[in-house]
């Protein structure tokens, strides 16, 4: 069985936590929702600082929800957002995807959520999932797919931006454009019963714009994501701040406009 061998691109820099906190079930999740009943036991996967794990979490209660991750850190930042929002329906533990530490058939829904683009081996983790997915159940999975994703105006650092992210995502072992891959993958990982979808976030308004091209100009010169792509000889610092400024240029633009697209798939078990 195979264990992670790729490199968490994003790392977990203030500026990435701005996004992933933003995240609901609603805006995130939306093609699960209809799966939840009250009584489930749930496995969330990658469930960074917890945002998407506590909604879930409520629409299940009385089930239980256990939310995975790779660092202990994150996990403690998900657990206060439970304790916030006061849910007792959780636990939080640290695991591998290629090799959930889980019997077989534990859970009614597994659930990822922009994981399966960072994980080395997408395939075997979705045959984890299934293996802990109780007969029946659902394995879902939704991830973004960074070629597709398109905006406007036109800056022209900006495609320096997606020509260099990529780089320096598969130099570390994952795959990028995940979402236009996840009913293959899922096919090779077992599954015959498979929904496939798609959805999009939208940035056009004055505040999304701003919030949107703060935080990945913030990303792209100081977080792990930075130190990699200079590290790993795709960028120099220099560039990295070019490209930093192309965002505030397009994030102040008062017809801005930024697609993220999302593949999504429901797999039953």
């Amino acid at each position: 069985m195979s264990k992670e061998t790729a490199v968490y691109t994003h790392g977990h820099h203030e500026s990435v936590l701005r996004s992933h906190r933003w995240r609901t079930a609603a805006n995130s999740a939306g093609y699960l929702l209809g799966e939840l009943r009250p009584g489930m036991a749930v496995l969330d996967v990658g469930c960074g600082p917890g945002t998407i794990t506590a909604d879930i979490a409520a629409l299940v209660a009385p089930g239980r929800v256990t939310a995975v991750d790779t660092t202990r850190e994150i996990l403690d930042q998900a657990a206060e957002v439970a304790a916030e929002r006061g849910l007792d329906n959780l636990e939080f533990t640290t695991a591998d995807v290629h090799a959930l530490d889980f019997p077989d058939d534990t859970f009614d829904v597994v659930h990822a959520h922009q994981v399966l683009q960072h994980v080395g081996d997408p395939v075997q983790a979705l045959r984890e999932m299934r293996r802990v997915c109780r007969p029946g159940g659902v394995v879902a999975a939704r991830d973004s797919d960074y070629a597709a994703m398109t905006w406007f105006p036109e800056v022209p650092v900006m495609d320096a931006w997606l020509d260099l992210y990529g780089r320096v995502a598969r130099s570390n072992g994952g795959e990028p454009d995940a979402g236009r891959r996840l009913l293959s993958w899922a096919r090779q990982a077992g599954f015959t019963d498979i929904i496939p979808t798609a959805a999009a976030w939208c940035f056009a308004t004055p505040e999304s714009r701003d919030w949107w091209s703060g935080l990945w100009a913030d990303r792209t010169v100081g977080s792990v994501y930075a130190k990699l792509a200079v590290e790993g000889g795709h960028a120099t610092p220099e560039q990295l701040t070019a490209i930093a400024e192309a965002w505030r240029t397009w994030g102040a633009q008062d017809d801005g406009w930024f697609m993220v697209p999302h593949g999504e798939v429901l797999c039953r078990a």
